[in-house]
């Protein structure tokens, strides 16, 4: 165990902490930023919807992938120096993310972001507790803890702002490269300022470990990001089940390091606690539904709707106010009243807010406004925050006090991976079922476009064929694989007519945003069911599970402020 501060503390802690604070910052407003910014992002790299899941899969899967070893190189080589490089690697990659040319590259810069931001943050909650005395630290900790929920709120409405305000003609790049200036002030004050500390007793590396878990990882994120662009060929489903079984080696191998080497992975011996496995299972769960969520989300307002990034980021906030309110309150007054009851009514309370949400984008359909959104996303949020602020402590307080360290690394890993695959497996059912329900914006703008071709005194056989074509545009639009691409259907075909160009075009759009909203409430409905597993789930914790104060030695990476 590290000797504990004497009571004054390091002079110049409050100096280490902001820049503890500002790359805390800086990682989860690169989380939330992208979603808001990734329609423009994919207009203006003419990205496939395949390659936008991957620009907002890549960060959290390297994070995760990092994540365990990022905190153990910290502990080996010191935390100020791993901070640095991360820091650092992490200002280096905004840059590549800003300067990006292409898709691939954008992709390949937000992998190396996530990587170097899984070194930069398992330093700060280590470097907190080695910083200040016992007295300050659950203030320090906190504050970040607030500073990051804030980051979440900041960054919807940073990313339209910065979009919308297209500075210097940059379009989305600002979103990134607003990390330069950050990251050059916290890496020369960090040298400056934070003093270094190691663990006495580090855990070892485990690089094999850490490579079957990748490699799981990607085998199955891969088909399922990608299987749909490719028509599904039967390598993605061999990928799949080799997935499972390279997640078999790497238990096996764990299993056996455990028993020669030591320090795995991941410790399977948390899997003993009965409530912690299937809670874990529920928090992986609860990601993998709100992970999807917010790519859909951002899609539907904007692709959708067509509303501007400002708009759609304004609108968001509404949801960070609700998990804000959600959050605070399970806290400080339900969590330690009702313990996992709290966590129940929160996945129920988010289930009610997305049937809400998807009643009422069906119900509107593209004549939905910001204001209609107020209620559903106030409660959709409030579901979210009440799961997320006790989750951890609760599930930590299922394991012994000497586990609680490696507990929580692996809920903060299960965070990230529930996310990454959140993503890949609602990127399948919202682009499938978009293709398939594109009938049925053709069905509710028809009677409008028949309506003005009267008026106009085209001939029905002249409007029969005028709306068979339009009918095949907006089938083909749908089933891009690039949004951007104009297919041949759509295509004028014969002499300019601006009158009834213009018509097509707005009923072109009407039925976009009919065919996004219904496909919209039927990506949400798969949300709800996942959340009604996650609350089924939570109620393996014990009754009488309560929030308890863990104040363990950080050799693994303690939780991180959770992301919106």
């Amino acid at each position: 165990m590290e000797p504990d501060h004497e009571n004054t503390g390091d002079p110049r802690r409050w100096i280490a902490f902001a820049v503890v604070l500002a790359a805390g910052f800086m990682d989860l407003l690169d989380v939330t930023i992208v979603n808001v910014a990734a329609p423009s992002i994919q207009n203006d790299l003419r990205a496939e919807y395949s390659q936008l899941e991957w620009i907002i899969a890549a960060y959290v899967l390297a994070f995760a992938a990092v994540l365990v070893t990022g905190g153990r190189l910290g502990d080996i080589y010191g935390r100020k120096r791993v901070f640095l490089v991360g820091i650092a690697g992490f200002t280096v990659a905004s840059a590549a993310c800003g300067l990006s040319g292409d898709a691939s590259m954008l992709i390949g810069a937000r992998f190396a972001q996530g990587a170097m931001a899984a070194l930069m943050v398992p330093q700060t909650l280590a470097i907190i507790r080695t910083t200040f005395p016992k007295s300050e630290r659950a203030k320090a900790v906190a504050i970040y803890s607030g500073v990051g929920g804030s980051a979440a709120a900041v960054g919807l409405s940073l990313g339209g702002l910065l979009v919308e305000w297209n500075l210097f003609d940059l379009s989305w790049r600002p979103i990134f490269l607003v990390n330069i200036p950050i990251g050059i002030i916290g890496f020369v004050a960090a040298a400056i300022v934070m003093k270094d500390s190691r663990s006495p007793a580090p855990p070892r590396l485990d690089f094999v470990g850490m490579a079957l878990a990748i490699g799981a990882i990607m085998l199955l994120v891969y088909p399922l990001t990608e299987g749909r662009r490719l028509d599904w060929p039967a390598w993605t489903f061999a990928m799949i089940a080799a997935a499972a079984l390279t997640f078999a080696a790497f238990v096996a191998y764990e299993r056996r390091r455990a028993r020669t080497a030591g320090s795995p992975l991941i410790d399977l011996d948390l899997f003993r606690s009965r409530p912690f496995a299937v809670g874990l299972g529920s928090w992986l769960l609860f990601w993998i539904g709100l992970g999807g969520f917010f790519l859909v989300w951002t899609l539907y307002m904007q692709a959708g709707l067509g509303w501007s990034p400002m708009r759609a980021g304004l609108t968001a906030v509404l949801f960070a106010v609700g998990a804000g309110i959600g959050a605070g309150t399970s806290v400080s007054v339900l969590a330690p009243r009702f313990g996992r009851r709290v966590l129940i009514l929160g996945g129920l309370v988010n289930a009610a807010g997305f049937g809400y949400y998807g009643w009422l984008a069906g119900h509107y359909g593209a004549d939905a406004t910001s204001p209609q959104m107020i209620a559903p996303l106030l409660l959709t949020g409030i579901g979210f925050g009440m799961i997320v602020a006790p989750t951890i402590d609760l599930l930590l307080g299922q394991v012994p006090a000497s586990e609680a360290g490696a507990a929580s690394g692996l809920l903060n890993t299960g965070q990230q991976l529930g996310t990454a695959l959140g993503v890949a497996l609602v990127g399948v059912v919202f682009f499938t079922q978009l293709d398939h329900d594109s009938a049925r914006g053709v069905e509710a703008v028809t009677p409008g476009i028949r309506a003005e071709l009267v008026t106009a005194g085209v001939p029905a056989p002249a409007q029969d064929q005028i709306i068979a074509r339009f009918r095949a545009c907006v089938q083909d639009r749908s089933a891009q694989l690039d949004p951007a691409a104009v297919p041949e259907s759509c295509r004028t075909t014969s002499g300019p007519d601006n009158q009834l160009n213009q018509l097509l075009s707005d009923a072109g759009a009407e039925a976009n945003a009919v065919n996004f909203a219904h496909t919209f409430r039927h990506t949400l409905g798969w949300g709800i069911g996942l959340l009604l597993l996650v609350a089924l789930g939570f109620l393996a914790l014990p009754r009488d599970a309560r929030l308890e104060e863990h104040d363990f030695d950080i050799d693994e990476i303690g939780p991180e402020p959770v992301s919106v």
